[in-house]
């Protein structure tokens, strides 16, 4: 295992997309495991889903005081980004902000191209700057990086040596592209960073895009539920406070600096993948998941299921399987992600029982 290298004691931590699934899970795990740290959370509260969503989750994070700053801008716009940096100095940076969704990348690319490519580039160079003279240098970045990468590779379990040059969606060729740039900013300036390939991300108060949350949504209504490549589908779902355990691991070792045999630097950079390490067929998952909706009381116990669902070909920008190697997280942080799917589902059906209607 790594030992730790990187303190969060006492630390400005940077959360960017902090109104965010995982980024409002992540600031709140921070602030409660380390009493002195501070967190500079940056979200544009955009619109791509319902914000009040995201204002719930944030008001949660109200509670910690001046100990939790929210900043309210895009990290596309490279004047609040450099105030951000500027005003606060982060030690860590978390870089979570981005536009999401495979489908919504079909027919919306500009908000691709503005968010997770020139964002993630203020980013870069906001990171490369702190180490100007004088200035609070940044010491770890670690930043989203997403399984759709994978593309529609046939090996599987997909591991982070795998070749991901063929990209079949435009989200996914942005966080491909994100890995590049993180790593010749690592080789030119030294940067230590550590991208995380995040496989499927599901649980309370989480993204309604996503399937489970979606069909949960059409099924109260009473409508059917398109479930696409005909149920043949599998998914690394992976629960929330899994991927914010890996995070924090991941945070407090940032790769070390090192010369190589040229006497250069070598760069200081990593990427892990972080899933569960366990596909679910797309048919069994909507299972689950309904009868854990029964059980909250969601739906009733007569709930006629297969008059609801329908089976229906593959859509662009999908693949057939997700499913992550975690061994080299496992080895260098001690942790693989574990929580049972019915167990997950359960807390995500119970929250909805008493928040859904957000």
């Amino acid at each position: 295992m790594l030992t730790p290298n990187v303190s969060l004691a006492g630390k400005v931590i940077l959360v960017t997309g902090a109104a965010g699934f995982i980024g409002s899970n992540l600031s709140k795990r921070l602030l409660e495991e380390y009493s002195d740290c501070r967190v500079i959370g940056m979200d544009n509260l955009n619109d791509y889903y319902d914000v009040r969503l995201k204002q719930e989750r944030l008001s949660g994070l109200e509670n910690y005081g001046n100990r939790f700053v929210f900043v309210r801008a895009s990290i596309a716009d490279r004047e609040a980004v450099r105030s951000v940096f500027s005003t606060y100095a982060p030690q860590v940076v978390v870089n979570l902000a981005a536009q999401a969704g495979v489908r919504y990348s079909i027919t919306n690319p500009d908000a691709y191209i503005e968010s997770n490519l020139i964002g993630f580039y203020n980013i870069m160079e906001a990171c490369r700057h702190s180490y100007d003279a004088g200035a609070v240098p940044v010491e770890h970045l670690v930043y989203a990086s997403s399984s759709s990468v994978y593309g529609s590779n046939k090996k599987v379990p997909y591991s982070t040596e795998d070749k991901v040059d063929t990209p079949v969606s435009l989200y996914a060729a942005t966080k491909k592209s994100n890995e590049l740039l993180a790593h010749a900013y690592a080789k030119l300036y030294n940067i230590p960073s550590t991208g995380l390939r995040f496989f499927t991300v599901y649980g309370p108060c989480g993204r309604p895009d996503m399937a489970y949350f979606g069909f949960t949504n059409k099924l109260v209504k009473g409508e059917s539920i398109r479930i696409f490549n005909y149920g043949n589908c599998k998914r690394d779902f992976t629960y929330i406070d899994d991927i914010v355990e890996g995070v924090v691991r991941v945070m407090c070792h940032a790769p070390e600096r090192r010369t190589g045999d040229d006497g250069l630097p070598q760069p200081p950079y990593a990427l892990y993948n972080i899933g569960n390490s366990h596909p679910e067929n797309l048919l069994d998952f909507v299972t689950i998941l309904q009868e854990e909706l029964i059980r909250a009381q969601v739906l009733p116990e007569d709930y006629d299921f297969e008059a609801h669902k329908e089976l229906v070909p593959m859509q662009p920008g999908d693949v057939p399987v997700t499913y992550a190697d975690t061994m080299p997280l496992e080895q260098d942080f001690g942790f693989r992600p574990s929580t049972p799917l019915r167990e997950g589902l359960r807390r995500f059906a119970e929250w909805y029982k008493l928040y859904g209607n957000i």
